[in-house]
């Protein structure tokens, strides 16, 4: 039993670890706005063209988006819009944390003003 949940849990580890790297993350939001080829990605992210194809790769071998040929060109596109739950699921609760340490920064200037 404890070898599946450890299983489990590696390829937990496998999604988060695709989701790590803020180039991987900058090409999910420039394809949420539609589908779009690597030379439209390119100029939305300011990236290479050799790192966006790394990445869309992983992306792609992940199933966080998929990739549709058209004549010359390949198009990619969002195929788990779930993703931007869980992105959207992180930044709620990071900004709930950094709204709590402002506070704790506020009550701390406080006090060493009173000293």
């Amino acid at each position: 039993m404890q070898s599946t949940s450890i299983a489990a849990l590696a390829k937990v580890s496998d999604y988060f670890k695709v989701l790590s790297e803020v180039s991987r993350l900058l090409v999910l939001c420039t394809l949420k706005s539609g589908t779009k080829n690597v030379s439209e990605i390119v100029e939305a992210t300011g990236l290479g063209q050799a790192n966006v194809s790394k990445h869309l790769k992983i992306l792609t071998q992940a199933g966080f988006i998929q990739r549709t040929p058209q004549g010359v060109s390949v198009y990619y596109e969002i195929s788990d819009p779930v993703v931007f739950q869980l992105c959207e699921l992180v930044c709620d609760r990071l900004s709930v944390h950094l709204e709590a340490q402002a506070q704790h920064s506020e009550h701390l200037k406080t006090f060493q003003q009173s000293i």
